[in-house]
């Protein structure tokens, strides 16, 4: 049963997805479809759970939760997964790949790259120890207010800084 987001409880589990390109005007409408559809029937062993999803930088899915009544199983889970693999077939972008790296450029714009080639972006100098990045390990609602933009020197990154 789907809720706008802002509705959703602070304690509401969620899933970020990182989508390796920013959507374009016809594909974000295209994502609010699919995702509103598929919040609409999400349901864990036949029961409806309260569910949301929000966009943010043309780019980040987030999936949310409400199980203070009802647990997201992992077959619940496993139908958000298939839902957002037809998402990345239809338009040709990669989101289940969680081997990548949000971070803000100089631009104050949403960057996602590899992770495996980020220590060639510190090396650089794209990428530095007070660059705001996207925290990968935020598991609640709440954490998007207070834990999700962090300094790339608070992050996993922060071993490829000078200390």
């Amino acid at each position: 049963m789907y809720k706008p987001f802002d509705q959703m409880p602070d304690d509401s589990r969620i899933w970020v997805y990182k989508a390796d390109r920013r959507f374009n005007n016809s594909e974000l409408v295209f994502v609010k479809e699919k995702l509103e559809q598929f919040c609409e029937q999400w349901n864990t062993h036949g029961s409806l759970m309260p569910t949301s999803f929000d966009i943010r930088f043309d780019q980040v899915i987030i999936l949310a939760v409400d199980e203070s009544r009802l647990g997201a199983s992992g077959c619940s889970i496993d139908s958000s997964v298939r839902a957002l693999k037809g998402i990345e077939q239809e338009l040709g972008i990669n989101l289940l790949d969680q081997g990548k790296v949000g971070f803000m450029n100089e631009g104050s714009k949403l960057e996602v790259s590899q992770a495996l080639g980020i220590k060639s972006k510190v090396e650089e100098g794209i990428l530095q120890a007070d660059t705001i990045v996207l925290n990968p390990v935020v598991q609640r609602k709440s954490d998007l207010q207070n834990n999700w933009m962090i300094s790339a020197k608070k992050s996993w990154l922060n071993k490829f800084f000078m200390n």
